[in-house]
């Protein structure tokens, strides 16, 4: 682990190797974050986060407990997270609504995402608020926010067309199994 000498990483929380911890993150006790991440300056990693491996949390970054970030996703500056419906002071939940980011998936600047599943190699454009799931490979914006397009693990748009098929330039190859749903496939 990294740490900036500003940095506070509570005693019980676990920090993988090689991970960066730049000023005033904070990473909770019961937090778990994994090898090779960046939590940049001002970010806090509230108890009952898990973070994967390479994840990159840009600065203003809070992630509050229920939020589970898979391998390889990046959260870009000033994201908000909901863990909370119905909030009151000094009143709190049972149990935490969840939020999952799945492995590659990418959120742009100032996104605001209530307790949703962002699917794996999806894009969620700056500024976007996320009301409800988000399939894998998915470019959504707006608010709230809507399908606008497929994308490959690469960030690409894909375009379809009228085909069931296409490849991206970066070589990967999907096929359209639904309106709402893609797959990558061998090529």
């Amino acid at each position: 682990m990294n740490l900036h000498p500003q940095a506070l990483v509570d005693p019980g929380a676990i920090v993988g190797a090689r991970t960066r911890v730049w000023a005033f993150a904070h990473v909770c006790a019961g937090a778990v974050v994994g090898e090779d991440c960046n939590l940049c300056d001002h970010t806090f990693v509230e108890k009952g986060v898990r973070i994967g491996h390479r994840v990159t949390l840009k600065c203003g970054v809070y992630l509050w407990d229920g939020v589970v970030l898979d391998d390889d996703v990046f959260v870009g500056p000033g994201v908000a997270f909901v863990n909370d419906l119905r909030p009151r002071s000094r009143k709190y939940p049972a149990q935490f609504l969840k939020t999952h980011l799945q492995q590659g998936c990418t959120v742009g600047a100032n996104a605001t995402l209530l307790p949703v599943t962002i699917g794996r190699g999806a894009m969620v454009a700056a500024g976007a608020v996320v009301t409800r799931d988000v399939p894998a490979h998915a470019l959504v914006r707006g608010n709230p926010a809507r399908w606008v397009n497929w994308v490959c693990d690469c960030g690409e748009t894909l375009d379809f067309q009228a085909r069931a098929r296409t490849a991206c330039g970066c070589g990967r190859n999907f096929l359209k199994v639904s309106e709402t749903s893609i797959q990558a496939i061998n090529p």
